[in-house]
């Protein structure tokens, strides 16, 4: 009896540290990916969205992260040799996980997802299925590579993200039109602007054998962000009829992130400009209640 137990106890134990291990697995491959695609797309859709319910939201954050899993699943699979340099924590050049493992992973998630996304509405599972679709693009066809249609792509599926998230937030099958009007500016705005992550991975990037922008035009593509982001932050606080104070300290933010990119060669650049993309993602709350009209 008591060996019985002790086996019991043992097996437990086993079960939940190999339940907690994979737990870490999945954290690692999404963790990062928290300030730059989670909180974003959570604040987009919030408020965008005109519906809010804490349980709707939660639904819409479970769905944004398994996609987001699923995402990363597939392209750290194919940026293992670059994320030994730039990213060694990562489960696949860590050893936690090897590349074959990772891509299996990749094709169940992307079965669950569809699954998940069947729960809430048709429009939701067309946005899990174009997710894949551009995921495929992405890493199997390599459109990677290629600078500008790595950007086009990683905007069309952030948007995608966007879409599904604002779906099952708002509870609704079609978009109004201060929805359609708030996505079209964040895929404009990622389009324009997602290259500002590659500043970060050039060495990487180099070894791996991709053309980024910052690889191509290492000082073009710096003097772009000093210009570029000023004139955005311009342009969209007037889309969105933002007031003299509102308008002053999102230009403000734009031009500082903006000089940082041009005057330094640090990863500080880059982390502020994860706060002006969720500025970005903050303003079309003004096209729901005018709160910055100050």
């Amino acid at each position: 009896m008591l060996n019985s137990e002790t086996e019991a106890a043992a097996l437990m134990s086993r079960f939940v540290a190999i339940t907690l291990r994979h737990c870490e697995t999945a954290w690692l491959f999404t963790g990062s990916d928290f300030k730059t695609i989670i909180f974003p797309v959570m604040i987009f859709a919030t408020v965008v969205s005109p519906c809010h319910n804490p349980l709707a939201l939660s639904y819409a954050l479970c769905w944004l992260w398994f996609h987001l899993f699923q995402f990363n699943a597939s392209n750290q699979s194919y940026s293992a040799l670059e994320d030994m340099l730039n990213k060694p924590w990562r489960p696949v050049p860590s050893g936690r996980i090897s590349v074959k493992d990772s891509r299996t992973l990749r094709w169940a998630l992307m079965v669950f997802c569809l699954g998940l996304s069947s729960l809430f509405s048709f429009n939701v599972v067309m946005s899990s299925g174009v997710c894949t679709i551009l995921l495929v693009m992405h890493d199997d066809l390599h459109i990677s590579h290629h600078p500008i249609f790595k950007n086009l792509c990683n905007a069309a599926g952030y948007v995608t993200f966007e879409l599904g998230s604002l779906l099952i937030l708002s509870r609704d099958s079609s978009l109004d039109g201060t929805s359609i009007k708030a996505l079209s500016c964040s895929a404009l705005v990622i389009f324009l602007t997602v290259h500002a992550q590659d500043f970060a991975d050039v060495s990487g990037d180099l070894k791996s054998g991709r053309r980024t922008l910052p690889i191509i035009a290492p000082e073009g593509s710096r003097i772009y962000m000093l210009c570029a982001l000023p004139l955005f932050s311009f342009a969209l606080a007037s889309f969105w009829n933002l007031g003299p104070l509102s308008s002053g300290l999102f230009v403000s933010m734009g031009s500082w992130v903006g000089i940082r990119y041009f005057l330094f060669r640090d990863k500080i650049g880059i982390n502020q400009t994860t706060v002006w993309i969720m500025g970005v993602h903050f303003l079309p709350i003004h096209g729901r209640l005018p709160i910055l009209a100050w």
